[in-house]
């Protein structure tokens, strides 16, 4: 898959944060909003950066867990 439609697709996946690849390679996400002291104390980032869109994926949802967001393990089909 080109690094194009990953990056759409975890764009779609992940709307409170801007994706992006840098020319070195590494996968990137800032968030569209400051973070607050609570969400700071939780560990939170405003900008976090992975090897690859599967790194940068998991990194995206252990952000959402501190924010307490549900986020879906991936996207795809709803199960029957």
């Amino acid at each position: 898959m080109s690094f194009d439609r990953h990056l759409a697709e975890i764009a779609r996946e992940y709307p409170k944060w801007t994706i992006w690849r840098s020319d070195a390679g590494r996968w990137w996400a800032t968030r569209h909003h400051p973070l607050s002291a609570a969400q700071r104390d939780a560990g939170c980032a405003m900008t976090i950066d992975a090897d690859d869109p599967d790194g940068l994926r998991d990194l995206l949802r252990a952000q959402e867990r501190r924010t307490g967001g549900q986020h879906p393990r991936r996207a795809g089909p709803a199960p029957p």
